[in-house]
C-alpha cells in the first residue's frame, strides 16, 4: 500500500489523548485482536483504557506506524507536527472544527491549512473523521463500538461520513468487510488515495464508496484505472447536490446537468457501479465480492411459488434485468425433472413436487442455467430459526451447489424480505460462492448496477478551470462562435428596427423566424415569431416585441425532431455534456443522457440511442429517420467549442433534426474571455 501501508496496517499504534474516545480506541484494538504494539500518550494520566501511558511522544520507544490523535483542534496541529518530524507512519485526526465548519468558525480554513503544513509528507486521515478498521489484521483506530469481525478476505469500504461508516459496520447481510476507512474532510488523503492503497492488498476483493464529493478528478480516474487493471470492481453511492452547479440556471442544460448528473456520468465513464441507497450498495458489493462482474443482466429465476415468480418479474420491470425465454432443450430437461404438470417459463414456478429432493432440484436449476443467462436466482425466504425448522429449506442450497458445478455459472439465493436471510446463512452462502441477496428491490437494483459496469475510459476527463464572472453572449455571437467549430446554422442577419428587419427577411427568403435580441428566454418574453411569410408580417411582429433590435433567420422546413445539446461546467466533475429531447419537450419528458467531456463520435451515438426520444430520431411509426451522422457532427462541434477555452455553459435548444441535416435554431453561451 506504498505510503499508506504503515498507517492502514500498523505494527505499532499510539493513541494520543485522555478522553473516552481515546480509551475506546484502545479497547477496540484489543477486542479486534490487534497483536501489534499499543501505546498511550498523555501528559498527566498514568493509563488510558487500561494501557500504561507515557507523558509525551518523545517517550515512545520508536515512532509509531499509526497514531490516533484525539485532542482538540489546536493541539492536533502541534501533535501532527511532532509525529511528522519523528517519522511516524501516519495519523488519524479525530478533531472537528476545520474546513467543514468554515461558515461557523472563522479560523476553520486557516487551521486546516496549518494542519497540512504540519503533516508535511506524513499521511493523515481527516480531520473530522473516526479513522479506520482493518478487520484483516485487527487494527481498529476507531473511537466507538462497531460491528466488524476479523475476516480472511473481503471488500473495503471508504466513506466520508463517519456515522454512515459506523452504521455500515452493523450490517447483518453477511458481507465480509475487510477494511472500513473514513476520510472526513479529505484535507490531505482523499478517498481516491485510500482506494488505490487498498487495491494493493490481495485480500481485498472489491471496493465500496460512500461519496459526498470527489476529492480529485485525476486521482479518481487513476484509482478506477488501477481497479480495472487489478480486476477489483468499485461500487459507489454518491449523495448530495452541488450548490455551485445548480446556481447557474440561465439555460435548460444548467438545470438538467447538475452535480448528480455529472457524478453519474463520472461513475459510468470510470466503470464504477452506481448504487442509489445503502442497502443497494451492500447488495451490489455482495455480488462483486462473491462472483465478480456480470456479463449481462440476463437472469434465470426459480421459485416454488407462482406468486414469487410474478413478484420478481414485476419488480424487474423498468430495470436492466431480463428473463430470457427457455429453449426447447431446456424445456425438455425441465420436463424430465418436474413432470408434465408444471408450466415451463422464465421466471419458473417449479411448484413443490420436488421439494426436498436435492437431485431433482439440482437438475431443474441446472436446466434453467443452460440458457443465455449471466446469473441464476433461486427465490427462497429462510424461516425464522427461533420459531421454525429451516432444514428442508437448507437442502435447496445443496441443490444450487450441484447446479453450479454442472452449469459453471454463478447463482444466488434471493430472500424477498431482507430479514428472511439470516446472517449466518448469508455467510455460509458466500463461503460456498453463492450470492445471498436480501430484499427483492435491492437485489434487482444490484444486479442492474453490476451488469452496467463498464471499463474505465482511457481518455482523461477534461479538467476545466472555473470561469470567473462569465459573460452571456448574444445569440448571434454565440452562433458565430459555434459556426467556427463546425456547427451548421440557418441563414441569419442582424437588423435594427422593423423596416430593416423586413428587408433582411426579403433577402433571406420567406418564411423566416424573427427574434428579439438581448433576451435569454425569448419565448417567455414574447420575443420570437415563427413562420413569417411576408415583409408586412415581419414588421407587425417586430412592432409587438419589447426590443428594437432583431435577429432574422430562415425558417427551417422538414424538421423531424428537436434535440437539446448542452455543456455545463460542473465544479465537481468537469464539463458535462447533456443530450435531451429539445424544444418544449425538454421539461415535459425529462429524457436526457449526460456524459463527461471529451467524448468520441461512438460515445455520442450510443448516448443518443439511450434516450427514450431515440425512437423519434430513428423514425417512429413510419416517419422518416433523422440524419444521425449530422446530429453527431453537431454535438462534436459543440464539444470542440467547449474544449477550446473557458466555458461555463453552452446550449443548443433546439437542434432541428431532419432527414439530411441538423441545424442549430437557438444557441446560448456563457463564457470567460472571448474565444
Amino acid at each position: 500500500m506504498a505510503a499508506l501501508e504503515r498507517l492502514l496496517a500498523p505494527k505499532s499504534t499510539a493513541v494520543i489523548g485522555g478522553g473516552t474516545w481515546c480509551a475506546n480506541v484502545i479497547g477496540e484494538c484489543r477486542k479486534s485482536g490487534y497483536d501489534g504494539e499499543l501505546w498511550a500518550v498523555h501528559p498527566s494520566k498514568p493509563q488510558i483504557g487500561g494501557c500504561a501511558a507515557v507523558r509525551s511522544l518523545a517517550d515512545l520507544p520508536e515512532p509509531p506506524d499509526a497514531a490516533f490523535v484525539g485532542v482538540n483542534r489546536h493541539l492536533t496541529i502541534d501533535i501532527v507536527r511532532e509525529l511528522s518530524a519523528a517519522g511516524a507512519g501516519g495519523a488519524v485526526c479525530f478533531a472537528s472544527g476545520f474546513s467543514e465548519a468554515a461558515e461557523e468558525l472563522a479560523d476553520g480554513l486557516d487551521l486546516q491549512s496549518e494542519l497540512l503544513i504540519a503533516a508535511g509528507h506524513m499521511p493523515i486521515l481527516g480531520p473530522n473523521c473516526y479513522g479506520f478498521i482493518n478487520a484483516l489484521d485487527g487494527a481498529a483506530l476507531w473511537p466507538d463500538q462497531h460491528g466488524l469481525v476479523k475476516v480472511p478476505r473481503g471488500v473495503a469500504i471508504i466513506a466520508q461520513s463517519s456515522n454512515i461508516a459506523l452504521n455500515l459496520t452493523m450490517q447483518a447481510r453477511g458481507l465480509p468487510i475487510a477494511y472500513l476507512v473514513t476520510v472526513g474532510n479529505q484535507a490531505q488523503v482523499g478517498l481516491s488515495n485510500v482506494g488505490q492503497a487498498l487495491l494493493d492488498d490481495p485480500r481485498v476483493t472489491a471496493i465500496g464508496l460512500h461519496i459526498e464529493g470527489i476529492d480529485d478528478l485525476a486521482a479518481f480516474e487513476a484509482f478506477a484505472l488501477k481497479a480495472q487493471a487489478c480486476g477489483k470492481p468499485i461500487v459507489a453511492l454518491k449523495i448530495g447536490r452541488s450548490a455551485q452547479a445548480m446556481a447557474a440556471t440561465i439555460s435548460h442544460t444548467a438545470s438538467l446537468a447538475g452535480s448528480m448528473a455529472g457524478a453519474s456520468a463520472l461513475l459510468k465513464r470510470t466503470g464504477v457501479a452506481q448504487a442509489n441507497s445503502l442497502p443497494e450498495l451492500l447488495e451490489t458489493l455482495k455480488i462483486v465480492h462473491t462472483v465478480g462482474r456480470l456479463s449481462s443482466a440476463k437472469v434465470a429465476s426459480m421459485s416454488c411459488s407462482g406468486g414469487e415468480a410474478s413478484l420478481i418479474a414485476d419488480t424487474a420491470t423498468g430495470s436492466a434485468v431480463t428473463f430470457p425465454a427457455l429453449t426447447g432443450d431446456q424445456k425438455s430437461k425441465l420436463m424430465d425433472a418436474l413432470g408434465s404438470k408444471v408450466a415451463l417459463a422464465n421466471p419458473l414456478d417449479y411448484h413443490t413436487y420436488i421439494w426436498g429432493d436435492i437431485d431433482a432440484m439440482s437438475r431443474t436449476f441446472a436446466a434453467m442455467m443452460a440458457g443465455d443467462v449471466a446469473l441464476g436466482i433461486v427465490v427462497l425466504d429462510i424461516p425464522r430459526t427461533d420459531r421454525c425448522a429451516p432444514d428442508e429449506w437448507l437442502k435447496v442450497i445443496d441443490a444450487i451447489e450441484k447446479a453450479m458445478t454442472i452449469s459453471g455459472k454463478p447463482m444466488a439465493i434471493l430472500s424477498t424480505l431482507a430479514e428472511n436471510m439470516p446472517e449466518h446463512v448469508a455467510s455460509d452462502l458466500i463461503a460456498r460462492n453463492i450470492v445471498p441477496l436480501s430484499g427483492l428491490d435491492e437485489a434487482i437494483a444490484a444486479i442492474s448496477a453490476v451488469s452496467k459496469m463498464g471499463t474505465s475510459c482511457q481518455v482523461p476527463i477534461q479538467i476545466a478551470q472555473p470561469v470567473q464572472e462569465p459573460v452571456l453572449l448574444s445569440e448571434h455571437d454565440a452562433k458565430e462562435a459555434l459556426r467556427h467549430h463546425g456547427l451548421r446554422l440557418p441563414k441569419n442577419t442582424l437588423a435594427d428596427g422593423s423596416v430593416k428587419a423586413a428587408s433582411a427577411a426579403s433577402n433571406i427568403g420567406f418564411p423566416v423566424v424573427l427574434k428579439g435580441t438581448g433576451i435569454a428566454h425569448k419565448t417567455e418574453a414574447n420575443a420570437v415569431a415563427l413562420n413569417l411569410q411576408s415583409r408586412e408580417e415581419v414588421e407587425r411582429a417586430a412592432d409587438k416585441m419589447p426590443v428594437d433590435s432583431f435577429l432574422v433567420e430562415e425558417m427551417v422546413a422538414d424538421t423531424l425532431a428537436e434535440l437539446l445539446v448542452g455543456v455545463v461546467l460542473d465544479p465537481a466533475h468537469g464539463l458535462v455534456l447533456t443530450l435531451a429531447a429539445g424544444g418544449i419537450l425538454t421539461e415535459l419528458l425529462q429524457d436526457r443522457v449526460s456524459l463527461l467531456l471529451p467524448v468520441s463520435r461512438e460515445d455520442v451515438a450510443s448516448a443518443l440511442g439511450r434516450l427514450k426520444y431515440a425512437r423519434v430520431l430513428q423514425g417512429y411509426r413510419g416517419s422518416a429517420s433523422c440524419d444521425l451522422e449530422a446530429i453527431v457532427d453537431a454535438v462534436m462541434a459543440v464539444q470542440s467549442y467547449a474544449l477550446s477555452g473557458p466555458v461555463a455553459e453552452v446550449e443548443i435548444n433546439p437542434l432541428l433534426c431532419g432527414a439530411d441535416f441538423a441545424i442549430a435554431a437557438d444557441a446560448l453561451i456563457k463564457c470567460g474571455a472571448p474565444q
